[in-house]
């Protein structure tokens, strides 16, 4: 079993990165906010699970320890693969899912894509003492949690599609964190959509200034 990797980051996708390890690829599938933090050649270090199947080895990458157990955790649940398991790390943090699933709270889970209210429900009740609130802080919404799903809305009106626009999101926030903390829909926006560079963009952003 692969328990971590230590490489330079040699490519970032939208969904996945790819880490050189001593001139051998490596391909890990991780959440936008792990891989928001990853720079082109930049060496980090990556907590991994690996899923075995018949017709493949697939890597699952996390910041930490603690995210990777709660994944592990959730795929004992029924119904939840790797991919699903992931989305609920990319809505959630892991302290945040042991809270919702010791309190059995449902609608935290019900957040989360491709998950619905019985599935919520059925989640709880499979996580019931299997996951334990470590004692740290849990906040709110974060501001993130408040001003991506509105910037989201209005890059797909623009013609991008859901994923490809929280992936450019995380991209463009990375490089202005002054950006992302002030939690300016519009500035957002424009700085996305200046990262971006197309033409459409350039549009998106003229339009946005003359509403």
């Amino acid at each position: 079993m692969i328990s971590f990797l230590r490489g330079a980051v040699a490519h970032v996708g939208l969904s996945s990165a790819v880490i050189d390890l001593n001139g051998f690829g490596v391909t890990v599938n991780a959440t936008p906010q792990t891989l928001s933090t990853f720079r082109h050649g930049q060496t980090v270090t990556v907590f991994t699970s690996m899923i075995v199947r018949e017709d493949s080895m697939t890597l699952y990458g996390f910041a930490d320890t603690d995210q990777r157990e709660v994944f592990d955790v959730l795929l004992g649940v029924s119904g939840i693969g790797p991919r699903l398991a992931l989305a609920v790390l990319a809505v959630h943090s892991a302290e945040a899912i042991r809270v919702a699933a010791s309190s059995g709270d449902d609608k935290a889970f019900s957040k989360v894509p491709g998950i619905g209210p019985k599935g919520a429900r059925r989640i709880v009740l499979e996580l019931a003492d299997k996951l334990v609130p470590t004692g740290e802080t849990v906040p709110g919404p974060s501001a993130q949690e408040q001003w991506k799903p509105q910037v989201i809305a209005a890059m797909t009106s623009l013609g991008w599609s859901e994923k490809d626009a929280a992936g450019s999101i995380d991209k463009a926030l990375a490089a202005a964190p002054e950006v992302a903390a002030g939690g300016n829909v519009g500035e957002i926006l424009r700085t996305t959509l200046r990262w971006l560079g197309t033409d459409n963009a350039r549009a998106g952003v003229r339009a946005g200034s003359n509403a």
